[in-house]
């Protein structure tokens, strides 16, 4: 399985660090899924539920609002 790291993080504190095949995420135009090597993106985030797969487990977040960035095979979620 193809992995990429992901960072969600608030002002003060990193909530997740690590490599994870897939991310779903409430785009501000609709539900959004970042897989490795996806095209490079800025985009806001409303709220909702953030879904995390790894090789291992699913984890979620929730959020209310909040902005993603893609680009160079790795994701940052900043809440």
């Amino acid at each position: 399985m193809t992995t990429f790291p992901l960072t969600i993080a608030t002002v003060d504190k990193t909530l997740f660090h690590g490599h994870v095949v897939s991310v779903n995420c409430p785009g501000s135009e609709g539900e959004l899924t970042v897989l490795a090597h996806h095209a490079p993106l800025i985009t806001r985030l409303k709220g909702g539920e953030i879904r995390i797969k790894t090789e291992h487990d699913i984890t979620t977040f929730s959020l209310d609002h909040g902005l993603l960035e893609v680009s160079r095979n790795e994701a940052v979620i900043l809440l």
